[in-house]
């Protein structure tokens, strides 16, 4: 049991602090605040948030944290943290743990009964979402697809049937692959590509899979893919074992079992009753 007051105790802090994704205007004043006091910033790239840090004259100290040393920098973390340092921590461009390094130390800093506190700024899967004029709620983040045509391929088969929105990263010189797997695969969904986005070539290209697929060579930056979800109702071949993982998941984090077939059956679709039935199937 954890329960954090945020801004009623003294413990040290560990800050999540998203930082623009192009337009450094969208910084906020709370932000570049908490950046300027606190003791220490981890970051990606010293190289890369050196640069942004110096443009609003935030001079704390500069420090590493990196997916390929998340280990070793989350013990680190936490060792400041214990000698009452407050952390704050960035990714290059957005949000902390939203397809970046973050998610050890975050949840080893929780165990241990220190603060945790988000600071609100730029995601560009959000940005992406509400622009692409496609259905926002309820909506299922993946990030990257596998790079490989078939792990690709089998990636997006254990989500073809859901009824959600689905948004994805992908990289500017694998769009076209992506697109032709999504269309292979989900069949000629409506979608939406968002890149640059708050830059000055921000772009949004919407239309069917097809349609999207005979626009995108040559783009680039940094692209949000949002498709739309299967609008037919789960087929016998749905995923039961991820539905199942995804009940389970609620119980473990404090629900009662029938609250989090509820919560499931609104985040999937798939209706409350057949979702009851497998989980009581499964008991017996």
């Amino acid at each position: 049991m954890n329960r954090q007051k945020s801004f009623e105790n003294e413990k040290p802090t560990l800050y999540l602090v998203a930082t623009p994704i192009g337009n450094l205007s969208e910084m906020s004043p709370r932000a570049i605040e908490i950046l300027q006091t606190v003791n220490v910033i981890a970051c990606e790239d010293t190289r890369t948030s050196g640069q942004m840090l110096k443009h609003f004259g935030i001079k704390s100290r500069l420090i590493a944290y990196q997916n390929f040393n998340e280990d070793p920098s989350a013990k680190g973390i936490l060792n400041l943290l214990s000698q009452g340092q407050n952390v704050a921590l960035i990714s290059d461009a957005g949000y902390p743990l939203i397809n970046d390094p973050g998610q050890r130390v975050v949840s080893e800093a929780a165990a241990e009964g220190y603060n945790v506190v988000p600071v609100s700024g730029s995601s560009a899967f959000l940005n992406a979402l509400v622009a692409s004029g496609l259905v926002v709620q309820p909506f299922l983040f993946i990030g990257f697809l596998p790079s490989s045509d078939n792990e690709r391929a089998k990636k997006l088969r254990e989500y073809r049937n859901y009824p959600m929105t689905l948004v994805f990263y992908e990289a500017p010189h694998r769009i076209q692959k992506c697109l032709e797997t999504c269309l292979e695969v989900l069949g000629d969904r409506r979608c939406c590509i968002a890149r640059e986005l708050t830059k000055v070539h921000e772009e949004f290209i919407r239309g069917t899979l097809k349609e999207v697929l005979a626009e995108c060579d040559g783009l680039k930056g940094e692209i949000v893919l949002i498709i739309d979800g299967n609008k037919d109702d789960y087929r016998k071949d749905v995923d039961y074992g991820t539905l199942m993982n995804m009940v389970n998941s609620q119980v473990m984090q404090g629900l009662s079992k029938s609250d989090a077939v509820k919560k499931v059956a609104g985040e999937t679709g798939i209706s409350r009753k057949k979702l009851y039935d497998l989980v009581h199937s499964k008991e017996n």
